[in-house]
């Protein structure tokens, strides 16, 4: 069955923090930032939960594909910085929307998490062809971000992406043409949240410790996300008889500008294909595809008729591409 993103949608805090701000807080500077990550801002939310920036992402979705909120039918909400363990954040989601009677669930795949959800949605759509399932992005990275480490505060922004996903082709009209997802538990160790966890039981009173921030072994994780999204790119390629030449547009998940431009070079893909919007927004976790997407339908920078390549690397490890006809 065929599935179609009908309309995208983005929203991230007002407030943004830059690498001049950072350089009060932590031994860094901008030079150094830069250098490493491309990131110059990031938004950040200033009391605004995950639910807040999804639910805003969602009318902007909405809007995008002419749709009133009452046409949804499922709401799946990507977030591995949920606003609570229970209830889960796509139900308060569907709350702000005004929305009752959905199926809403949350799925964790960390950076992972909108293309996962987007291969969900097209599962849902093939059960029912009428379906109208709005996938959201969300994250509040900031909550979980220890800002006394200048490894890993640099790197994180508050941002949420969002859209719909159809059986008709209706609104933008995106056909999603396929998608490879995959994992490997082993690198679970280089890039975790572990705090307040089942592994990491929380007792009352015990002072939170630094496992309930962030920690991550960026040379390692560097390595194994260029890797596994050059190669999944690679095949997803192959099975469909493409060349790089074909795709109009790149889009990988925008943790770091070294590691995209890392992969674009592997898959020789000449620079100005590959998107990047990380020196505005910073890694915003499972936003990150769905925000580029939406800033780029925005602006124009793809459109009717173009093939683009979506590919995504996160805490698990998971990681995986989608392959878009517009």
């Amino acid at each position: 069955m065929p599935a179609y993103i009908c309309g995208v949608g983005f929203h991230v805090p007002a407030h943004t923090v830059t690498n001049h701000d950072l350089e009060q807080r932590v031994d860094t500077s901008d030079e150094w930032i830069v250098t490493r990550t491309g990131i110059r801002q990031r938004h950040i939310s200033q009391g605004e939960l995950t639910s807040d920036l999804g639910a805003q992402a969602a009318r902007a979705a909405l809007a995008d594909a002419g749709l009133t909120a009452d046409a949804v039918t499922h709401i799946l909400c990507a977030t591995c910085t949920p606003d609570s363990y229970c209830p889960n954040t796509a139900t308060q989601i569907a709350r702000k929307l005004d929305l009752r009677g959905r199926m809403a669930v949350d799925l964790n795949a960390a950076c992972s998490g909108y293309l996962y959800s987007l291969q969900t949605a097209r599962a849902l759509v093939t059960l029912d062809p009428r379906a109208v399932v709005l996938v959201v992005a969300s994250e509040v990275l900031s909550s979980r971000v220890n800002w006394a480490d200048r490894t890993t505060c640099v790197l994180f922004g508050d941002g949420a992406g969002a859209a719909i996903v159809c059986g008709e082709k209706s609104g933008r009209g995106v056909e999603i043409i396929d998608a490879l997802l995959e994992s490997d538990g082993q690198y679970g160790e280089l890039l975790t949240i572990l705090g307040g966890g089942s592994a990491r039981p929380y007792t009352l009173g015990e002072p939170v410790g630094e496992d309930f921030f962030i920690q991550m072994n960026g040379r390692e994780v560097f390595k194994v996300a260029v890797r596994s999204m050059t190669d999944v790119c690679q095949r997803m390629l192959a099975r469909h008889g493409l060349g790089v030449d074909d795709l109009d547009m790149f889009v990988a998940h925008q943790a770091n500008l070294r590691i995209i431009e890392a992969v674009g070079k592997k898959l020789d893909l000449p620079a100005e294909k590959v998107f990047a919007n990380v020196q505005r927004y910073g890694n915003t976790s499972a936003a990150s595809v769905g925000i580029a997407l939406a800033e780029g339908c925005a602006d124009g920078t793809f459109g009717p008729g173009q093939r683009v390549l979506l590919t995504t690397f996160g805490s698990g490890f998971t990681w995986g591409a989608v392959l878009l006809q517009f």
